[in-house]
């Protein structure tokens, strides 16, 4: 039985249990077609390293505040995304952002004094249980392919998101950083709509960064991720027209919070 949600979880996350073969030892996970958490979420975690891909389907921005994290933008007002529908199903060809396709795994601590991170589930999602059909958990009193996959997943999601900490942190040094503003016309409509809320790379500073900052950022791949996010950019007007479509506004959007 699940516990009462606890406090300070990430994004998606109602509530969270160590797996063990113990309490867990005839257990299976269901195949899903469907994200029903990711319905009405309309910015999304992203690593640095999935830039590239995430950059064809949404704009990447950062949040506003002292944590910029960046984040694939699948709506422009919460409680919007504009590709699922009501249960959840994408409703076109996308990427999925891997902080999607994690849940309901989480490595945490189980010990605070301790560095060792354990793999944990939402049991909230209904993804994982007695009754189910599915991959087996556990396999002879030993994590099965399924575990050991879903751990794998969840230690790389780690070392991505440390790299993409280094990431933010050379943006820092550099004060790329600024708040963003994006203006869309609308037919018929004199006044643009106007997106604000979030933070973006400041071109007028990255032209003034020096040559050999550049040539290191060209050799490691960051300077590559920065024109992702630029580019990606034009993007926020696809979202604009998807959510007329839709008959979800947009309203004037409200600032994206820290992740």
């Amino acid at each position: 039985m699940a516990s009462a949600p606890q406090a300070n979880l990430p994004m998606f996350y109602n509530d969270l249990m160590p797996l063990n073969s113990r309490d867990h030892s005839t257990w299976k996970a269901k195949n899903a077609d469907a994200a029903p958490w990711l319905v009405g979420q309309h910015a999304i975690p992203l690593t640095a390293e999935e830039f590239p891909q995430a950059a064809r389907h949404y704009p990447i921005i950062f949040a506003s505040g002292d944590n910029p994290v960046p984040l694939a933008l699948m709506g422009l007002n919460e409680g919007v995304n504009v590709f699922v529908d009501a249960d959840g199903k994408v409703t076109q060809p996308i990427y999925i952002p891997a902080y999607v396709r994690r849940y309901p795994f989480l490595l945490a601590k189980l010990n605070p004094t301790s560095e060792e991170l354990s793999l944990c589930f939402d049991p909230s999602s209904g993804l994982l249980g007695d009754s189910h059909e599915g991959q087996d958990l556990f396999t002879d009193g030993q994590p099965s392919e399924a575990t050991k996959a879903a751990l794998n997943f969840c230690e790389q999601f780690e070392q991505a998101g440390q790299r993409t900490q280094a990431f933010i942190d050379e943006l820092k040094k550099h004060d790329l950083l600024m708040e963003g503003e994006v203006a869309i016309q609308q037919e018929g409509n004199e006044q643009p709509f106007v997106y604000r809320g979030f933070q973006m790379i400041n071109q007028d500073k990255l032209r003034e960064v020096r040559g050999d900052v550049l040539r290191g950022w060209a050799q490691s791949g960051l300077l590559p991720l920065l024109y992702a996010h630029l580019f990606s950019l034009e993007l926020i007007s696809q979202i604009f027209g998807a959510q007329v479509q839709l008959g979800k506004g947009p309203v004037p959007a409200v600032p994206v919070p820290a992740i």
